[in-house]
Order: structure tokens, then sequence, then C-alpha cells
């Protein structure tokens, strides 16, 4: 078995952005494809197109941002093999983990807020977990973005799954927006300037409306089940 590490990385400059999320239309809007949201804002604020690459078992792009070569990655393993396709970039261009930083949801978090870390555990994210196998080492920065818990009895499955509210997509366009705005900060500024800065911030709004709408049906589990191989 892989021994992780956990111990904090230093100051390392990002050379990979990787976000997280499922392929295809039907999890494009999905609580649980956020990363890969951040990721293609990236991709269309610096110019960077992202196309299938099948010796990295995703969609990647690499160009020049913010006075510097940026990389940028979609796993198309489905989320819980996330960590082939990164394994896959790290080991082609010789990269750091510590030089990667990851975005993806976190039910742990309410819509709003972000945070920024520069290692930790898998925290129950599939994504996280299966990166963390393939790097060995829980040594890499990650930003969250919040997504609320499920109510009530509703599966979690379901619920990351699932879309966003009408009332919530004002919300989330203003963390996706703050997204790209850290992953920017991380990158002119380093990580810890970026934590100071939008860790503290709360884009949540009052979500009396949202109460009051039926949400979106979730996809069903049974029929959108990760394929195998």
């Amino acid at each position: 078995m892989t021994q992780v590490k956990t111990q904090q990385p230093d100051e390392v400059a990002l050379q990979l952005i990787v976000g997280l999320g499922n392929p295809g239309p039907e999890y494009a809007n999905t609580r649980h494809n956020c990363g890969f949201m951040v990721v293609d804002r990236l991709a269309q604020r610096w110019g960077i197109p992202l196309a299938l690459e099948k010796r990295f078992q995703g969609s990647y792009g690499e160009g020049f941002a913010l006075g510097g070569k940026r990389r940028l990655l979609k796993p198309e393993t489905y989320m819980n093999r996330s960590g082939q396709s990164v394994r896959a970039v790290l080991d082609w261009y010789k990269l750091d983990p510590a030089s990667v930083l990851v975005v993806y949801d976190d039910m742990d978090l309410p819509l709003g807020r972000l945070r920024l870390r520069g290692s930790g555990s898998a925290g129950g994210h599939n994504g996280m977990k299966s990166i963390i196998q393939h790097l060995g080492s829980e040594a890499f920065p990650r930003l969250r973005l919040g997504v609320g818990k499920p109510k009530g009895n509703q599966d979690v499955v379901g619920y990351v799954l699932g879309g966003f509210a009408p009332a919530e997509q004002a919300v989330l366009d203003q963390v996706l927006s703050a997204a790209v705005e850290a992953v920017e900060c991380c990158l002119r500024e380093g990580l810890m300037a970026a934590m100071n800065r939008f860790n503290p911030l709360d884009l949540s709004e009052p979500v009396a409306e949202r109460d009051r709408q039926d949400p979106p049906a979730p996809l069903d589990p049974a029929k959108t089940a990760p394929k195998e191989g």
C-alpha cells in the first residue's frame, strides 16, 4: 500500500489546475461538476482550448496566461478514478504534486463559501480519495466550493448528481467568478495570500425563496452509474 504523506507543502509554483467532475451532458450542470465549471471558465478567460487527450484520460489544454505557462485538466475517467488522469499528467511533465491545484465541490461548506488549503484529507470526496491514492500524498493545494448538504432524507448521491435550484443560480455564478479570481490570485501572489483573501468570503444570500421551490429532479444513480473500464 502506498504511504500517504501528510506534511504541509511549501509554496511551490502552480503548474496544473485540475477541475473535478463527471463527463457527459447529463452531468454538466450538477453540483458534483463545480470543478469542471471553474476550469471551463479559466480556459475561456485565458484563451486556452481544451481537447480530449487520450494519454491523460481527460480534457487538457495549455497556454500562456498571467505571465507564465498554464495547464488545465478535466479528468474524463468519472469522479472516482480522477487520480489516474492527474497521475498521467504529472508523470508526463515530471511535475511535483505540490504544484497541482485541485478544484472540487464540498458538501461540508454552504453554497456561497470557498475554502483554499495547502493540504489535507479527502474529506469523503471520492475524486480526492482517488487523487491522494494515485499521488501517494495529501500535500497538494485544493480549492473547495460549497454546495451544502441534502435536506431531510434526500440521498447524498442523488443530491450531488442533481442540479442547482433556480434561486441558487445567482449565488453559483458569483462563486464560480470568485473561484476564478482565487486561482489567479494563487498564481500571482501565492497560496497564502489567496487563502487570506478568499477563505473569509461569504457570497451566500437569503434562500427563503429557494425553500418554497421544488428543486430540479436529481439524476437517477441507477441509470447514470459511472461506467467501469
